[in-house]
């Protein structure tokens, strides 16, 4: 669980430019922190839940399965553009593969 909630805001705190990171001082990443307990007490509030977990976990395989494609086309797009890149782009066999 506490890895869920660590990744979530994470994540959350990334997309929002929030100071993130567990190495921070708490009073420093104050939003991120609060993420991390928001997600730790939906998490323990849904053991009360008539909600079976691994039917859960197939739905969210399946939803991140659906979302990683156009995720994934997007980054290849960007990877593969020398303004965006620069020195980096990606060509050849890695390009193909993408």
């Amino acid at each position: 669980m506490s890895v869920l909630a660590g990744s979530a805001a994470c994540a959350i705190g990334e997309a929002l430019r929030w100071p993130t990171g567990l190495t921070r001082k708490p009073m420093k990443a104050k939003a991120f922190n609060g993420t991390i307990m928001l997600a730790t007490v939906i998490g323990a509030v849904l053991n009360f839940t008539p909600i079976n977990p691994i039917k859960a976990l197939v739905w969210t395989a399946v939803i991140n399965g659906i979302v990683a494609v156009p995720v994934m086309g997007i980054m290849m797009y960007f990877a593969t553009r020398r303004d965006v890149l620069g020195q980096f782009v990606v060509t050849g066999v890695l390009k193909w593969l993408g």
